[in-house]
């Protein structure tokens, strides 16, 4: 079995917490045979800030871009609300995205049968829901140029954010959505807003243009807002959405929510085929933030966390029953009726963070 580099970055807050539960499920998978994980560990977000000066060091960085996969936990906190801009805790997860090359965000959100009641919506609206949204991570509005803000005199400024997208941006995330589908429904939604915005005119043209190689999948076109309320009005209409940067944050942010809790939920980051070995660069970390109202508590909820290392296993590694294992481990324990805080139901036991990764742990064994 070849050794494989993980490259850990628990961030802040509650990051360094769900990370040990990652590390646990590591170090028993490697004991049994199962994997052989080589691990080190680095600062990012408002730690790396405190130690170096910057929201990650160029040592880790170098780290990072040297390693199979990156394990990401969260970063920020009102410590650090008044760092240098360009510092802030923000900063190093914008820079491992863009110096990785990690232009496709995948954020699944299912909801796990266990936990249809704790949905905001009706259970039978969410029981069984698995979307899977693709977002378009390294481009758009959050990293176009100009952006600024401009004093223009008599007390005005004048901000300017610049939303870019080129074509062979919108293809290559398109063409991803696609791939994905073909593993599932064979459906996908690509959303944007062609009807006030140049680039959602070149989006919606582009994704036309891919689909035409994927004859076997059903491609449909939504508007951004339409499709928040259609996530929320019908939600298991969807299988595989495609959409930019901006609205792929908003998006997957709604579709998170008709699960329960943020706090289940994973995400990977993939670049692009290497042209020698075909591997990606990949960075996998929950959708949450670093939630430091309960940080050092023992209450964060580390399912996300270990469902992100599941979707490395997944992706990166190619351990696809392995992965599937891990996930039917999550499920088995929620089916148990064991529970963090933020998910807890009447007639459920509450855990702690490190018991819950204990359990889905026994699960395994």
């Amino acid at each position: 079995m070849a050794q494989h580099k993980l490259f850990l970055l628990p961030g802040d807050g509650i990051g360094t917490e769900i990370m040990a539960e990652v590390e646990k499920l590591i170090a028993h998978l490697n004991n049994t045979g199962a994997t052989d994980f080589a691990t080190e560990s680095g600062l990012v977000g408002g730690s790396a800030y405190d130690v170096h000066g910057a929201a990650i060091s160029e040592e880790d960085m170098e780290k990072a871009l040297a390693s199979d996969a990156v394990i990401f936990g969260a970063v920020g906190g009102p410590k650090w609300d008044n760092v240098p801009y360009e510092a802030r805790p923000e900063a190093g997860l914008l820079r491992l995205r863009k110096d990785l090359g990690l232009f496709a965000n995948l954020r699944p959100a299912i909801c796990y049968r266990a936990l249809a009641q704790a949905s905001s919506l009706k259970p039978e609206l969410v029981e069984g829901l698995d979307i899977l949204i693709v977002r378009e991570l390294t481009g758009g509005v959050y990293f176009g140029e100009p952006k600024e803000i401009t004093e223009l005199g008599n007390g005005q400024k004048r901000a300017v954010d610049t939303q870019v997208y080129e074509s062979y941006e919108i293809d290559r995330i398109a063409r991803v959505a696609f791939d994905l589908a073909m593993t599932r429904g064979k459906k996908v939604h690509s959303a944007d807003k062609k009807n006030v915005m140049k680039s959602g005119v070149l989006w919606d043209e582009v994704v036309r243009q891919a689909a035409s190689d994927y004859p076997e999948i059903e491609l449909q076109h939504i508007l951004a807002d339409n499709a928040a309320m259609q996530l929320v009005r019908t939600p298991k209409q969807f299988d595989v959405m495609v959409t930019d940067n901006l609205f792929g944050d908003i998006l997957s942010d709604v579709a998170a929510m008709l699960t329960g809790s943020l706090g289940m939920l994973p995400s990977a980051s993939l670049g692009a085929p290497d042209p020698q070995t075909g591997k990606r660069k990949a960075m996998y970390e929950p959708v949450h933030g670093s939630a430091p109202d309960i940080a050092g508590k023992a209450i964060a909820n580390p399912i996300a966390m270990i469902a992100s290392f599941a979707m490395a296993l997944r992706y990166s590694f190619d351990m696809i029953e392995l992965a599937d294992k891990v996930e039917k481990a999550i499920s088995d324990v929620l089916d148990d009726g064991l529970r963090t805080g933020d998910i807890m139901q009447t007639g459920c036991r509450q855990v702690t963070t490190s018991e819950m990764g204990d359990a889905i742990i026994a699960k395994l064994q």
